[in-house]
């Protein structure tokens, strides 16, 4: 069911159509349903361009996430739209783009003398190193997935044991919000035109990603900021644990390998964000 992006109030639609003079393609045929509770248009992105929507993604607007995760990709028995399975497919290719450049630019040639800057590794064809990097990072994005789906959907999670947060019935909607809020990581797009430091630009795009994934996973959840920020630290030591261990498994143990996916640096923003948060609260409540 839709809900009202401002309140989160439900309601059983977002426009009405109603016959009438004009083109029928142009839209003015729709009129916006206003919202009971709080006077307001229900969902105002259902008559707004593409380039604003994405616009107010880039803002964090918490009302575009609503637009997005509950009334626009939400699907009837929580089926994958299939728009958010070409996101993750693109999210994932270029995954594998930023992986094997970083690890290339960290790796010290000396560590494995004649053999390149990493190792074995590039005595294989390319498309096998190609191989290599796509079956690493998607094994660490499923990780990454499936430790936050577990803790938000299974029954045995140990968050709604202890009561921190009921379970959520759609484990789809999780990873679609991961997959919305990760939107940054196409950035490197721009490499096309200019190059730039690609450690640097992993770490400032972590920054953003694990912003936009606490703040997705707090309005799909409507749960409070501490508990999406132990959501977001569960799922990058997943990760990291995935990702090591297969780079120590074709040896690369001694790469460091922390990026966009780094527990250390997700910590970092993730501790940023708590504090933010409690400055916030206490402006809220004039503290």
């Amino acid at each position: 069911m839709p809900i009202c992006i401002e309140c989160r109030s439900p309601v059983k639609t977002l426009w009405t159509k109603y016959s009438g003079a004009g083109d029928q393609s142009s839209g003015h045929n729709i009129r916006l349903t206003v919202c009971r509770s709080c006077g307001r248009f229900c969902d105002k992105y259902v008559e707004y361009d593409f380039v604003v929507v994405f616009i107010d993604l880039v803002l964090i607007k918490p009302q575009v996430y609503r637009h997005l995760l509950h009334n626009t990709l939400m699907r009837d028995g929580d089926r994958f739209d299939p728009s958010i399975i070409r996101l993750g497919v693109l999210l994932l290719l270029f995954d594998v783009y930023l992986t094997w450049e970083r690890i290339e630019k960290q790796t010290i040639p000396a560590m494995f003398p004649g053999a390149g800057n990493l190792g074995n590794l590039t005595q294989q064809p390319i498309v096998v190193q190609y191989l290599f990097f796509l079956i690493l990072c998607t094994i660490s994005t499923l990780a990454f997935h499936l430790s936050i789906r577990f803790l938000t959907c299974s029954p045995y999670s140990p968050l709604n044991a202890l009561g921190i947060m009921p379970r959520h019935a759609r484990p789809n909607s999780v990873s679609t919000a991961l997959l919305v809020s990760s939107y940054t990581k196409l950035f490197p797009i721009l490499m096309v035109i200019w190059k730039y430091d690609v450690p640097a630009a992993a770490r400032s795009l972590g920054w953003a990603v694990v912003a936009n994934n606490v703040e997705a996973l707090r309005i799909l959840l409507d749960c409070k900021y501490y508990t999406a920020c132990i959501l977001a630290i569960a799922g990058a030591a997943s990760r990291w644990a995935a990702e090591r261990f297969l780079l120590f498994a074709a040896g690369l143990g001694n790469v460091d390998s922390i990026g966009d996916s780094g527990v250390a640096a997700n910590m970092k923003v993730l501790w940023t964000l708590i504090l933010l948060a409690k400055d916030w609260a206490g402006i809220s409540t004039g503290g």
